[in-house]
């Protein structure tokens, strides 16, 4: 299956989708599972640090990305969770402190599994743009393929 990233020009939005071959419960359990996350979250060519990732309303996250040149480190604050539904979520880049994300992602059950929909709002299209510059799009597809392989696994 492949993933989906729209970054329409001239807007500070990007969203993603992907459907996998799960239910909702499977995947939000390989998503939020703290022992989990650094299976799948980032590229697969840096190691990932999981600081903190404490998934409930008010929890906090923290993670590092790193090679063997640089480290790459990541927080936010979980705002509402919907048990297999959806999440809330600030996104922060350390190294560019004050660039606050906010995103949602939804589990919508389909006919054959359950769609992921990642919506992002970055605080300004340079900031979005900037983000596209470094990478993102890379990341996000690791990402999404590493979760597809770990829930396959893990159900």
């Amino acid at each position: 299956m492949t993933t989906t990233i729209n970054t329409p020009a001239g807007t500070p939005f990007v969203e993603v989708t992907r459907e996998f071959d799960a239910t909702p419960a499977q995947l939000f359990k390989v998503m939020t599972a703290k022992d989990l996350i650094g299976e799948w979250l980032g590229p697969r060519e840096l190691e990932a640090v999981i600081e903190e990732y404490d998934v409930r309303e008010g929890g906090k996250y923290r993670y590092i990305h790193r090679n063997a040149n640089a480290e790459f480190a990541f927080r936010g604050v979980f705002h509402s969770v919907v048990q297999d539904e959806m999440v809330i979520q600030t996104f922060e880049w350390e190294g560019a402190p004050g660039q606050v994300c906010i995103e949602k992602v939804t589990l919508e059950p389909t006919a054959t599994g359950v769609l992921l929909r990642q919506q992002s709002v970055f605080p300004s299209v340079e900031a979005r743009d900037q983000s596209i510059e470094y990478g993102m799009a890379n990341g996000i597809e690791d990402s999404m393929n590493r979760l597809a392989e770990l829930v396959a696994k893990e159900a």
